[in-house]
């Protein structure tokens, strides 16, 4: 009778421990089960959380159905389920377990951010101000200050900061990516000084900072940057002034209203190159690396004049008659399609 027990209760044993094996091993194929979502989720994981009270957070807002299983899978394997904290994209046909893989490999959500080349640093705050994925630290800081934190005190914000598209996680700040963009331009405007032209009239990289950034803003055509460059190099050199519009408009700050006059021109202001010699004082927008790259190696023609066309490129010449006759064609007779940039289509092409 006693055997017959033995064997009975061992049987049960069996099928107890074989049931318990199954119903662990069904809970655990639903971690490898895609979920269903009708659009991506975000979903944050605060520094410091341990899995468990990750797993149970999953549960609550429905990315697992039962929490049990994914804390057991922490258990048995402790090496995946070191997650890193971070604001986490989660999407339709994920698994489980593929988010705690992303967790893991701290895959975080990236939103990202642009520069323009020839904004001014004005509008470069404003784009920060403007992303609401961004937390503000800077929204009430000086231009000043913000250069203080740089380690920059005392310098003009103006031009020293690379316009590019930025990616960053919710962890980051505007300051950050202020001084990303700060030490990407430091970077850019140091490689292209070290493969300069030879015999260039700058003094020190900055000067031909601020030359880019000129050519940044007269520029409309990619393929015309060099020649624009190397009209203004040309001028520098004959002591000729620069005589270009867009450091006169910056010169006039928020006086400008879309168009500039004769009696702007003959206003003095430390921008304003048709009354100073040689460069502005500053930057006047954020150049790009063609800009720099044109500064640094403009092109060696004989032009020392040039007028918009009209559908974004320019006219050069070499004397003042050749100019003034460009004058009286584009200018003075435009046309009503006129435009001082390319088309969108042109600036594809690479300009015309």
């Amino acid at each position: 009778m006693f055997k017959k027990l033995m064997i009975i209760a061992l049987c049960a044993l069996v099928l107890i421990i074989a049931g318990s094996g199954l119903w662990v091993w069904q809970g655990m194929q639903t971690l490898d089960r895609p979920i269903t979502l009708e659009e991506p989720l975000l979903f944050d994981v605060p520094s410091g959380s341990a899995f468990s009270q990750i797993a149970r957070k999953l549960e609550s807002e429905g990315l697992v159905a039962d929490s049990l299983w994914l804390r057991l899978y922490g258990r048995l394997y402790p090496e995946q389920a070191r997650i890193k904290a971070g604001e986490y994209e989660f999407s339709d046909g994920m698994t489980p377990k593929a988010m705690v893989e992303a967790m893991v490999a701290g895959d975080t959500k990236h939103w990202s951010i642009q520069f323009i080349e020839g904004w001014t640093f004005r509008e470069m705050r404003a784009a920060l101000a403007q992303s609401p994925r961004l937390s503000q630290e800077t929204a009430d800081w000086t231009d000043e200050e913000i250069m203080k934190s740089l380690g920059a005190e005392g310098e003009h914000p103006e031009g020293r900061f690379f316009p590019d598209t930025y990616l960053f996680v919710s962890s980051e700040t505007d300051l950050d990516l202020i001084r990303r963009a700060y030490q990407k331009m430091s970077d850019v405007l140091a490689e292209e000084w070290a493969g300069r032209e030879e015999g260039l009239p700058y003094d020190t990289p900055y000067e031909a900072l601020i030359m880019a950034s000129i050519v940044e803003r007269e520029t409309g055509a990619p393929h015309e940057r060099e020649q624009v460059a190397g009209v203004f190099v040309r001028r520098l050199e004959k002591g000729m002034r620069l005589q270009t519009d867009p450091t006169v408009i910056y010169g006039m700050g928020d006086k400008y209203k879309g168009r500039i006059g004769s009696r702007d021109l003959r206003t003095y202001t430390p921008y304003n190159t048709y009354r100073i010699n040689g460069l502005p004082p500053t930057p006047i927008a954020l150049p790009g690396r063609e800009a720099i790259h044109a500064a640094l190696n403009p092109d060696d023609g004989e032009a020392l004049y040039f007028v918009a066309r009209g559908d974004g490129t320019h006219k050069f010449s070499r004397t003042l008659r050749e100019h003034q006759k460009a004058v009286r064609e584009f200018q003075l007779n435009r046309r009503d399609d006129y435009r001082s940039s390319p088309s969108s289509k042109e600036q594809a092409d690479g300009g015309s």
